[in-house]
């Protein structure tokens, strides 16, 4: 017990030394003001013949009044650091129990504190928020991209199977009609499931560049054809698969725009399109209505209450809810896209009757959607 207090007395000395220290140094110019202070005056009651043992008594009360001041400043200062000490020690998580400030220098120097103090719960805030949203989002993710992986076993498995039947057949003819029949099928759905998880990982990719997608922008003056061309013939096999005709009719222009990214959007809104295409005659069509350019579907369309909370990031709705087929993820990225993009997205859609997504390429106002 005893050597635990030494321990504590040596290093309450040690501190008070230390901050003695510092606060000469730091006051080392207004004490040698007062030293200074302290010769003149008597030194000039000498010169002028003034009694000896006066000029004695007025610098020994100088020197006297000048410990009392700088001890009492220095007293100050140290209860004032000790204050300090025990908030650093507590560190609490609220910005509560500051010394009060005595001059504008600190009451600046607080506001600074207080001003950086929230941005940085500010910040936390955000971080915390935006982990709690890519836990999630990538929940759903490994959820999303399970399915088409274990469609693929499936389809594998099958075509096992359907190769071990057929070797066992003793029509050949038939046999091997049906057999190709067959693989074609499993070969179609395979595409359709592969294709699936290709998208799943290009969305993921650019989910992780959506907070600082402005650092990958190249922006230039492109043919808007060539963009949409390069969209659907990425889709072009889904068409043939899915069996949907495409209405395309060139639109001869050009825009101010990055060309990766407003590809990427095109093939969103293309995959929302063949996702959700229905009805005998299933289409989608592409053309420009004044500034903005349109993509239309004969799909189930959307419900008007869930219409003005598509780009909500992991908003499925109705749609989403009853076929299982949404991430709530694809319209929010393409919102985002284009808002940084510096145009404008909107849907206007009926349920039960196809959906239109208009993408505003003019230079001139935003509309997120109606």
């Amino acid at each position: 017990m005893s050597g635990g207090k030494d321990r504590r007395g040596n290093q309450q000395i040690a501190g008070t030394i230390s901050f003695l220290d510092s606060f000469l140094r730091e006051n080392l110019a207004e004490i040698i003001m007062y030293i200074g202070f302290l010769f003149i005056f008597p030194g000039i009651l000498y010169f002028y013949n003034v009694r000896t043992d006066a000029v004695r008594y007025a610098s020994l009360l100088a020197f006297v009044w000048f410990l009392i001041w700088e001890g009492s400043r220095f007293l100050k200062a140290k209860r004032r650091h000790e204050e300090l000490l025990e908030m650093e020690r507590k560190a609490s998580a609220e910005l509560l129990g500051l010394p009060e400030a005595k001059t504008v220098i600190e009451k600046d120097y607080q506001r600074i504190l207080e001003k950086i103090y929230h941005d940085k719960v500010e910040m936390e805030s955000a971080g915390r928020e935006f982990r709690r949203e890519t836990a999630d989002y990538y929940g759903m993710w490994v959820h999303q991209i399970k399915t088409p992986i274990a469609a693929l076993g499936v389809l594998l498995q099958s075509g096992i199977m359907t190769d071990g039947t057929d070797s066992d057949s003793t029509d050949g003819t038939d046999s091997g009609s049906s057999a190709e029949e067959r693989l074609f099928s499993l070969t179609r759905e395979m595409k359709q499931e592969l294709f699936k998880i290709e998208q799943y990982v290009e969305m993921v990719l650019a989910y992780l560049r959506s907070s600082d997608m402005t650092s990958d922008f190249r922006f230039g003056q492109y043919d808007l054809d060539g963009i949409i061309r390069q969209a659907v013939k990425k889709y072009s096999q889904m068409f043939i698969l899915q069996k949907v005709k495409l209405d395309y009719k060139p639109v001869k222009r050009t825009v101010v725009t990055d060309e990766k990214w407003l590809a990427f959007v095109i093939e969103q809104l293309l995959s929302n399109s063949l996702k959700y295409c229905q009805g005998a005659e299933r289409s989608i069509s592409i053309y420009m209505e004044g500034e903005c350019l349109v993509i239309e579907d004969t799909g189930i369309g959307i419900w008007a209450e869930d219409l003005p909370r598509v780009f909500e990031k992991g908003f499925t709705g109705y749609n989403g809810r009853e076929h299982k087929k949404s991430t709530g993820i694809g319209l929010y990225l393409c919102r985002t896209v284009m808002d940084k993009l510096g145009h404008g997205i909107w849907l206007e859609s009926e349920a039960g009757k196809g959906t239109k997504a208009y993408l505003d390429l003019g230079r001139e106002g935003k509309k997120a959607y109606v």
